[in-house]
């Protein structure tokens, strides 16, 4: 038997990404822990200090790990821009109530509008740190809630 857990997710700004994913996308804090660099350095293949502190978010049974690195050992990447046939997890899908003032939201708080994606009934954003995420009106959850 197996149960999901959750999808980590690095960010460089604990603060700003955890505004983000409540304000924006409406999100619910739910726990905030900070790990010993024993055993979480091995398990991450990171080298100490890694200071990591772990925010979880959730959202329809849904949650997402905040992961924020605060050591030396461990100082996050810049984000590549990767494209959707590219192997590995793509995009988080959100369905918000109104997608215009979604964006706008997203804006304020340091993400962006993927312009070029915007087809009307659906748009890609991206998070502070490039997370791209897609926006969905509400009634494409309803739907799929509709169908079982």
């Amino acid at each position: 038997m197996s149960v999901f857990n959750h999808v980590g997710h690095c960010v460089t700004d604990l603060d700003r990404s955890r505004r983000f994913y409540v304000e924006a996308l409406g999100f619910e804090p739910w726990r905030e822990i900070t790990l010993p660099d024993d055993g979480t350095a091995q398990l991450l293949r990171l080298t100490p200090p890694v200071g990591l502190t772990a925010c979880y978010l959730r959202m329809d049974g849904f949650v997402l790990e905040l992961l924020h690195y605060s050591g030396s050992g461990a100082a996050p990447l810049p984000a590549p821009d990767r494209v959707m046939n590219e192997p590995g997890l793509t995009h988080i899908s959100v369905s918000v109530d109104d997608i215009d003032a979604t964006c706008r939201r997203v804006v304020e708080l340091g993400g962006r509008v993927v312009e070029e994606t915007n087809i009307g009934m659906a748009v890609n954003v991206k998070d502070p740190d490039g997370q791209l995420i897609e926006l969905l009106p509400m009634s494409y959850a309803e739907r799929i809630a509709a169908e079982g």
